[in-house]
């Protein structure tokens, strides 16, 4: 039997095409823009990427995927995705203008019928390698919607650059005035009213692997990712083909299609975020009940601004490695709830190996919860999250399918009163607790009643 290329060697095959369709496709555009468009396009193509890499980074902090992970989706829409689908749109469109010896028709047929299939199948393909090569960082559609948003935050990107110089060398040769120039009417459309687009169309493309991930049944992991691909390609035609439906065609697609969907998918990806911190809330409450994690933690892992808090808690007493080991630890606190939870709506056949990467998650969580249990307790105290005389340490019912902690080699012993308390850090007035739209920052004093600490014997 054939072995598996390693992790390793993929990583170095994936690097090594990322870096050569990179190089390829910096010295096409510079080609087709000038020096001169290429950077003046570079300028303002970057200036969108920022808030749309926060927003989808926003939507997948409840689980958060690896850097690692995401800036590889973003090299591969801005690399290879825009390599392939300018290399493929351009032989298209000059095999069509050959066959029909009508330019402008092949212009159309190729923006409308040949670009759509193109670009997001190139697009589709990092969403395909994550989902087959990285599955235990492909929990869900929420993960869908952040891979898929990356990778299309990149194409844009390239793309953005490739109209906006065009754009400004022609602006160059006719001498444009402010009124008159192209670059500004594109960076108009393409920057200010639809910097959205392609991820909107990626994203279809994302749910469909995203539902897929959880779904048992073999026929729907198949389908639902070419029904995403299909609605994308879809999607993508309309907005291209806009212009063809009249004078106004542009602005009826985008005020009737563009902005509902758009309006639509952010509701959603609200609602996708809230839902996956319930399944966070549901899945530890076990786990809590078995003695791996504390009763008011799982309200604090559960809560965004509680977690912000708790790492703002564990730097101020203990430096830049205490907040690295409580953001370590909420991600695989969430990770595991969310292992379940695949798991369970997927079963066995889904998570083969369940049972050994629980194992691994768990362990890791036992070695660091005596630094991040007492910040994650006092968290949950400062945001109410749990009442003051909540006794964080209180025993509950355990779950029979949830495994006990045990005493293992090289973890800390088994949780006990004296090792929270000791662990706990010192109260800070400098904290306060977050509003529901704000993080939990260094303020001024605080303006929560006084009361017991849980994990820490002060009094605030």
């Amino acid at each position: 039997m054939r072995a598996r290329p390693s992790g390793t060697i993929r990583t170095c095959v994936l690097l090594a095409l990322l870096a050569v369709t990179g190089i390829a496709i910096l010295e096409l555009v510079r080609e087709q823009t000038g020096t001169s468009g290429f950077f003046v396009g570079l300028g303002l193509a970057l200036l969108p990427v920022a808030p749309l890499m926060a927003a989808f980074r926003w939507l997948g902090r409840a689980a958060p995927a690896p850097w690692s992970q995401l800036l590889f989706c973003f090299g591969w829409g801005a690399c290879t995705a825009a390599l392939i689908a300018i290399l493929a749109n351009n032989f298209a469109t000059e095999w069509i203008a050959a066959a029909t010896a009508d330019a402008s028709a092949a212009d159309h047929l190729g923006s409308v019928a040949i670009a759509p299939v193109v670009e997001e199948s190139a697009k589709a393909a990092a969403l395909l390698l994550v989902f087959a090569f990285r599955r235990r960082h492909f929990t869900g559609p929420a993960d869908g919607f952040v891979v898929a948003g990356f990778t299309a935050t990149g194409f844009a990107f390239t793309e953005n650059i490739l109209y906006l110089g065009n754009a400004f060398v022609e602006d160059l040769a006719e001498d444009s005035g402010a009124l008159e120039s192209v670059t500004a009417a594109t960076f108009f459309v393409r920057i200010v009213l639809s910097p959205f687009a392609h991820p909107l169309f990626t994203v279809l493309t994302g749910l469909g692997f995203g539902v897929a991930a959880v779904s048992a049944r073999r026929s729907r992991r198949i389908f639902l990712p070419l029904l995403g691909l299909a609605l994308a390609m879809g999607m993508h035609a309309l907005w291209n083909g806009s212009s063809q439906f009249g004078e106004h065609g542009f602005y009826v697609v985008y005020a009737c299609v563009m902005v509902p969907a758009f309006g639509l998918l952010v509701w959603l990806a609200v609602r996708i975020r809230r839902d996956r911190l319930r399944a966070v809330a549901r899945e530890l409450s076990l786990y809590a009940a078995a003695g791996w994690l504390g009763p008011a933690e799982v309200p604090a892992l559960a809560s965004m601004p509680a977690r912000s808090l708790a790492r703002a808690l564990a730097r101020r007493s203990g430096g830049r490695a205490a907040g690295r080991t409580v953001a370590r630890y909420e991600a695989d606190a969430a990770a595991l709830a969310l292992l379940r939870n695949r798991a369970r709506r997927g079963g066995p056949v889904r998570e083969r190996d369940f049972a050994g990467r629980e194992r691994e998650l768990l362990h890791r969580l036992w070695q660091g919860r005596a630094t991040a249990g007492p910040a994650l307790a006092r968290a949950a105290v400062m945001e109410e999250l749990v009442p003051p005389w909540f006794d964080p340490l209180a025993p509950v019912g355990a779950r029979a399918d949830v495994p006990r902690p045990r005493r293992v080699a090289g973890a800390p012993p088994a949780p006990a009163a004296a090792a929270a308390r000791a662990a706990a850090p010192a109260p800070d007035p400098g904290l306060r607790r977050s509003g529901p739209w704000s993080s939990a920052t260094p303020a001024g004093p605080s303006s929560i009643r006084p009361c017991v600490l849980p994990g820490g014997d002060g009094v605030r």
